[in-house]
């Protein structure tokens, strides 16, 4: 064979691969607008470049390439944090490490009905583990399932490692008691309302009726004040991190969620939303898993999905539960639906896309507080608290059947559950100031 030939032959392979680099491409970019509720883009795109609609990749699987890309451009070992990183760094990035991508075992859109076998809610047992000094008002896990921050009426916050937890609850443990509280802050001068973890650094924040956002170091431990504080102009109902750390977003008395940039604590309104809704306080704020979109859920019983880069109201879902609160709401995994719970003792899933309701769960009274609903890790279930008879109800999340009703074990209402991100295992805070840890039965 000539040395032609060889050229030539090599040139084929070449084209070959770069045709299937560009097939892939494509792949990713449907996918990526697909699934950020970008249809008519996709569709565009898809059209362009005879690539389906429908084609399957993991979760993110662009931005995880992009990032990686990135990081190797600059050649350096992706640890997620950026290069304007707000915090010290001699923080201890390892607390914040990323956990592996769950497996999702729900695809709600496979599925329009509510009909089929539901699956058993595995047996649970719960364990009193500590207690505030007052109502334990709200909990939040870290993104890795490792540590969980209670926060309470005392006004304190409590930042408990799971496995010191479990290592409690065995029995046989020789080191002596386990002590699964390993911090404890105080700086908040009333009531705790909601916390969130920095994706990076080991940072707890916190909003409270004391009008403050709060950053706790909790790799000090002799910490017990925060060492960052934003002023808001209203009482902090909920608070979100953005997932690169930068962004902090804090839902208040005002309707329309207040934006900060943590390296500079400036705060930014979008410019094209009304400010004269009524009684449209917001409960809840939840950034999506990649950032790229918010929800709030308000007093005036609405959800409202924003864009997570022009902070513009993108949907509003008016009247979401009826005339009552909207307590709570929090994006699915794939981030093409949101769960939400109201005072009108329903739950609901949402078609981000479309903000069309596709499944309710009902059987659960929530009238008084302001409860939220939560998936379990793998999505296949959804938890909430039944007020009436003081129970931890479970439905399946496909067919919305009632499959489990656990007695809380809390002297009067349970105030809050979360579920870890990464196991079966959750933790529900009581009126009674109790923290309760649940996990499948052994």
């Amino acid at each position: 064979m000539d040395s032609s030939n060889i050229s030539n032959g090599g040139s084929l392979d070449q084209t070959l691969l770069d045709g299937k680099l560009h097939r892939q491409v494509d792949i990713l970019i449907v996918a990526h607008l697909r699934d950020n509720n970008l249809n008519q883009a996709a569709r565009a795109v898809a059209s362009a470049t005879m690539t389906p609609l429908t084609v399957e990749t993991p979760p993110n699987r662009l931005l995880e390439l992009v990032a990686k890309g990135l990081a190797a451009e600059k050649g350096e070992v992706l640890r997620g944090v950026s290069s304007a990183a707000p915090f010290d760094q001699t923080l201890a990035t390892g607390y914040g490490s990323t956990p592996a991508p769950r497996a999702i075992s729900v695809d709600f859109s496979t599925a329009h009905d509510t009909k089929g076998s539901s699956k058993n809610f595995p047996k649970h047992e719960s364990r009193h583990i500590s207690e505030h000094k007052s109502i334990a008002r709200c909990a939040r896990f870290s993104c890795d399932g490792r540590f969980l921050a209670t926060g309470s009426a005392d006004p304190s916050i409590k930042l408990f490692e799971v496995s010191k937890v479990k290592q409690m609850l065995q029995s046989d443990s020789r080191d002596g008691p386990v002590r699964p509280v390993i911090r404890t802050f105080y700086d908040h001068t009333q009531p705790i309302n909601d916390l969130d973890f920095h994706p990076q650094n080991a940072v707890v924040i916190s909003g409270a009726k004391d009008h403050t956002i709060k950053f706790f170091d909790y790799s000090k431990p002799v910490a017990k004040r925060a060492f960052r504080v934003i002023q808001d102009t209203h009482n902090v109902r909920s608070v979100s991190i953005h997932p690169c750390g930068d962004y902090l977003l804090a839902g208040t008395d005002h309707p329309i969620p207040h934006l900060y940039d943590i390296n500079t604590f400036q705060c930014y309104l979008p410019l094209n939303f009304q400010d004269s809704i009524v009684n449209g306080a917001i409960n809840q704020v939840r950034y999506s898993q990649n950032g790229g979109m918010y929800v709030t859920a308000s007093k005036d019983g609405a959800i409202r999905l924003w864009d997570g880069i022009t902070a513009s109201c993108v949907r509003s879902i008016d009247g979401a539960h009826g005339k009552v609160e909207a307590t709570s709401a929090n994006f699915t995994k794939d981030q093409r639906y949101v769960l939400s719970c109201g005072k009108d003792s329903s739950v609901k899933l949402w078609e981000v896309g479309t903000g069309r309701l596709v499944k309710q769960y009902l059987g659960a009274v929530h009238t008084q507080l302001r409860f939220q609903a939560v998936f379990n890790d793998t999505e296949e279930f959804v938890l909430s608290i039944d007020e009436s008879s003081n129970e931890i109800v479970v439905w399946d999340a496909l067919t919305t059947e009632k499959v489990g009703r656990l007695p809380s074990s809390h002297v009067g209402i349970p105030r809050w559950i979360e579920h870890s991100p990464t196991e079966a295992a959750f933790f529900s805070c009581g009126i009674d100031q109790s923290v309760r840890f649940w996990r499948e039965a052994v």
